[in-house]
Order: C-alpha cells, then structure tokens, then sequence
C-alpha cells in the first residue's frame, strides 16, 4: 500500500537536502568548486548552449569553466549555487568618462594644444589615457612619456614653455629629498608644473581590490621592484603581462587611489587654460 504521508515526494524529510543559499557570480568573488577543489576568482559569467557558465581563475592565472549547478560551489566554506548576476539598471541622468566627467556626445576630438603632459613611463601614459583619453581630446591635450627623470631638465629645455606654451610633468615618488624631487624644482617655474604620487610605481596607484589582491606586497629596495611584486603575488615573473593584468582590471577613476586622481586633474587644468 502507497503511502501519502510526504506527499507527492516520498523521500523522507530527514534525506532532503536543504537549498543552498543563491549568490550572484559578480567579478572577482573568489569561490570553491566542491567535485574538483579548485578555487579562484569570477573572471566571467556566460549564457551557452548547454547552460550558464563561469569561469574561474586561480591565484596562477589559470582560467577553468565549470556549469552553474545547484550546490556546486563554496563560499567561505558554505555551499552555495552560484547564479548569473542581474545586469544592472540603467541609470538617469548625464553619461560619464572614465574619469567621472560628464560625457559629450558626438563632440570630436580637438586640434592638439601646442602644451604637452608629460608622464614618467609608458605604463603611466597607457594608464592615463585609459581613465582621461576621452577628456584629453576633447581638450586637445597630448600625454608623451618621459625614458626617465634624468631627461626632464632637457626636455623642458627643448620645449621651450611660453604663453600658451604649457608644460605639465607626473612623476614617481615624488618624495622630499629625493633625486625625484631635487629634478622636479630645478625645472619648476612659469609655463611648468611638475607634480608627482607618492607611489613607487604607477602600479601601486592602482587599487588592490580591482586588481583581485589584498595589497601591494613590500619589497626589499635591493630587489627589482615589479619582479618581485610578481614573484610574491605568485604570478609568472612577466613584466609586461603582469602591466596587461593590472591594466585591465581599471575600468574607471573608482580603480584608481585618490593620491593619483587629484595629481592627473591638476596638470589638466593647467595645460588646457588659455594663453594670456
């Protein structure tokens, strides 16, 4: 005789498995897949043919895609069913650039000012046009980069700075009584403003959290700096491929620390004013 006790679902209570708790696959939420033990970080979330996706990538840089199943992941040591995040809303009001500037559609780019930003290295100038390239054409500002500090008083020779002549430098920890800083006051004058972070390097401007770390490791002052970063957050000692790394988690100013912002603003505002 067929009992009806449970219902349609005859398995007793006590061998149902309670649902795990939905958590949306945003970017960087770092998770357990429970049949395989890999863990890494949400690079993607994709739609295929045989069902949702995502795709994870370890500490190593190593990219596995696993299905969205119920119960098929940990998080903080809880299982969980990861599901695809909900595509945000469209927000009211002005479009904004990169880097929060109110956005102006269909403007083309300005015929470049004869004043110039200069910037200590070409990841800076990669970063910068990354957040500030739509603002600086449209103010028609061209960014070039320096091989090194040592050139800046050459450079600024050359350059000759006048009226409507500006000559804007960023540079690298830009520290008191540094070689940096002795450089940057020699060439400062009328028509030159150099300003500078106090980072080490632009990668250290860059916020931990965008790039997926918990902060930017210490490394001994006799060590190469971006190597040994590379070498402590267990990357491939590739210095290029560690910049495209990091380049690619910045999106806009909010993946930027606040020291660079203000710095990057202020040589804007002074290459783009009017000549007297």
């Amino acid at each position: 005789m067929r009992s009806t006790q449970y219902g349609p679902d005859l398995t007793p209570p006590w061998k149902r498995q309670t649902p795990a708790p939905e958590v949306p696959a945003e970017r960087d939420l770092v998770v357990e897949e429970v049949t395989t033990g890999f863990c890494g970080a949400v690079v993607r979330c994709e739609k295929t043919a045989e069902g949702p996706t995502v795709t994870l990538e370890d500490r190593f840089g190593k990219h596995r895609v696993f299905p969205l199943v119920p119960r098929g992941f940990l998080v903080d040591g809880k299982v969980v069913t990861l599901v695809r995040p909900v595509a945000p809303a469209a927000r009211s009001g002005p479009a904004r650039t990169a880097s929060g500037s109110i956005a102006v559609p269909g403007v083309r780019a300005r015929v470049a000012r004869e004043s110039r930003i200069y910037v200590e290295g070409r990841h800076d100038a990669e970063l910068v046009e990354r957040v500030w390239g739509e603002d600086l054409r449209i103010e028609g500002v061209v960014v070039e980069y320096l091989a090194g500090i040592d050139d800046l008083p050459a450079i600024v020779a050359d350059f000759a700075p006048g009226s409507g002549r500006r000559l804007g430098v960023l540079v690298d920890h830009l520290l008191p009584g540094t070689k940096e800083h002795r450089i940057a006051a020699r060439v400062t004058g009328e028509g030159v403003l150099v300003v500078g972070h106090p980072f080490i390097d632009v990668w250290q401007a860059v916020k931990p959290a965008s790039v997926g770390i918990a902060g930017w490791p210490d490394v001994p002052y006799e060590e190469s700096w971006k190597e040994g970063i590379c070498r402590r957050l267990g990357w491939p000692v590739d210095t290029p491929a560690a910049w495209q790394r990091i380049l690619a988690s910045v999106s806009s100013y909010r993946d930027l620390e606040p020291a660079l912002l203000g710095k990057v603003e202020e040589l804007i505002d002074f290459v783009s004013q009017p000549g007297d």
